[in-house]
């Protein structure tokens, strides 16, 4: 039986209770789980901790090729052998990343932690294209996000060539990514990148078709995308 290990930020309590770490990552398991189940209701889903894989009782077996991985957190221990582990220390390594996308793509970069990325692009990568989706913005209240957000005409096209560039030079595997940017004026600030649908994703849960989490399975599992893109419910 396919297993489905969905990995998040979370505690564990000395009963071995899980929290999840906010009710942000809350609505991402439980979009996942939905779309998981919606696609494939025989597959067991699991949710555990990443600081449980720390722990060598809580260590999975790596031999299990029936295991599909789905992150929703960056921090995935770099000794752990998953298909997109290369991609997910290539994204933590924000500084590494910035400096590229200045030096080889010429656009702006976040410095430090100031001019953080206040939008962000859903990418869905497949074995044979990339498919863009509506601009996610923040919203009104603390961890709110809205979409879609729209940019001047002319954004569009420098946007999508920097995605493209950075995708390629990471080799990206097939996975919903968001890239994380900002607006200097008129000047596109790359951010990072998120090799996987973060908190911002919940934005697409008002869409009835579809929604990141449902996208972000069907890259993993290699179906069929549809458009990205759609009209609010």
């Amino acid at each position: 039986m396919r297993k489905a290990l969905i990995i998040v930020n979370a505690e564990v309590k000395a009963e071995g209770t899980t929290y999840l770490a906010s009710p942000a990552t809350e609505k991402m398991v439980t979009a996942l789980e939905t779309a998981i189940y919606a696609d494939s209701p025989s597959t067991q889903v699991e949710v555990i901790p990443a600081a449980s894989l720390w722990s060598r009782k809580s260590q999975v077996s790596q031999a299990d090729a029936d295991i599909l991985y789905c992150p929703l957190t960056i921090e995935m221990p770099s000794w752990l052998s998953f298909p997109e582990q290369k991609i997910y220390q290539d994204c933590k390594d924000i500084k590494g990343r910035r400096q590229w996308v200045e030096k080889t793509l010429g656009y702006k970069t976040s410095i430090g932690d100031s001019w953080l990325g206040d939008l962000w692009l859903p990418i869905a990568v497949t074995p044979t294209e990339f498919i863009y989706g509506e601009i996610i913005g923040e919203g009104a209240f603390p961890n709110s996000y809205e979409q879609p957000i729209a940019l001047n005409k002319s954004l569009y096209r420098p946007l999508y060539e920097l995605a493209e560039g950075l995708l390629e030079s990471l080799d990206a595997p097939s996975s919903l990514y968001l890239l994380q940017f900002r607006l200097k004026g008129q000047q596109i600030v790359f951010d990072r990148l998120w090799p996987f649908p973060a908190a911002p994703a919940i934005a697409s849960l008002t869409y009835p078709h579809p929604n990141l989490f449902t996208c972000y399975w069907h890259c993993l599992t290699h179906q069929p995308l549809p458009s990205l893109t759609g009209s609010p419910s």
